[in-house]
């Protein structure tokens, strides 16, 4: 609630030629600011874009079975599991297209602990490449994921996993109960992308829900700035890549927070009134109450 307000510290900049001082105050750093996340969320969209192939991709959510929920937030040291189990199905499914090639893709893991009402529901959003390396083909398209095979392989290796990690007689019974429940697999949602822009993908959040009017199963894309306002509840303990590194340098650059406030508002924060360049001074920190 404070961020940028000049008790929580503040740089002091002068102009040498008609000795104004500006003032500009610190901002808070939190992802779970409006103004802060903004521009953790724009970095983000940037490192992703550097690390990403030029080629289609396709967006896949793995979601679990809402009684293994209780086992993710009581312990969440578990949540690794769920990445292993994503990548294990993927990387699986890939190698069996063709043993000897080997398949390869990119992908990209992202963990939600929402769901429906933003209450705890832990599930993986992956980006996906619609293509892989292989050890001969330098690159093979793929544009088709089968969800029959996703939703049982990610089932069948989560629940191997967690039954690993918690002990066969502890877990038995909830797997078996699962298995029961569950006969289709894990609900596996796999949509194709129309946007080839990285960045305009990771900008944006889709997850599903089922309305407790009924029951139906609702598919929700918002902006990641609106995303950010809903997180804060949750706060818990040889390719051609899509930029090129000159690119990727001055991208980094803009980060800078003068830069951006030029990108964004078109004007220079640090041009004096008298037309000459305000330079930095000094800082102030923090002040702490000690009555």
């Amino acid at each position: 609630m404070g961020c940028g307000s000049l008790p929580n510290g503040y740089a002091i900049y002068t102009c040498i030629y008609c000795h104004n001082y500006l003032y500009v105050p610190f901002t808070c750093k939190s992802r779970f600011c409006c103004s802060c996340g903004t521009r953790y969320t724009l970095d983000r969209a940037d490192t992703i874009a550097r690390k990403s192939i030029n080629c289609p991709h396709r967006h896949i959510t793995f979601t679990i079975h809402k009684d293994l929920w209780p086992l993710f937030q009581k312990d969440r040291s578990l949540l690794n599991l769920l990445f292993c189990a994503v990548s294990s199905t993927i990387l699986s499914w890939f190698y069996n297209q063709n043993h000897k090639e080997s398949f390869t893709p990119g992908f990209i893991s992202t963990l939600h602990t929402f769901g429906r009402d933003l209450k705890w529901n832990p599930h993986i959003h992956v980006l996906i490449t619609e293509g892989a390396a292989g050890n001969f083909t330098p690159w093979k398209k793929f544009n088709f994921f089968p969800y029959t095979m996703l939703r049982n392989r990610f089932q069948t290796i989560l629940l191997s996993l967690l039954e690993k990690h918690l002990g066969k007689n502890n877990f038995k019974s909830l797997k078996n109960h699962i298995y029961k429940t569950s006969k289709n697999g894990f609900y596996v949602h796999a949509p194709k992308i129309k946007a080839h822009d990285i960045k305009s993908t990771v900008k944006y959040v889709t997850f599903c829900y089922d309305r407790h009017e009924d029951n139906k199963r609702i598919e929700e894309t918002i902006h990641a700035y609106e995303f950010i306002k809903r997180l804060i509840i949750h706060i818990y303990d040889k390719f051609i890549y899509m930029l090129k590194p000159h690119v990727a340098k001055f991208r980094k650059h803009l980060r800078n927070w003068k830069c951006r406030i030029e990108l964004y508002f078109h004007y220079d924060p640090l041009k004096c009134s008298c037309g000459h360049t305000f330079h930095f001074y000094y800082i102030v920190k923090k002040s702490y109450d000690t009555s």
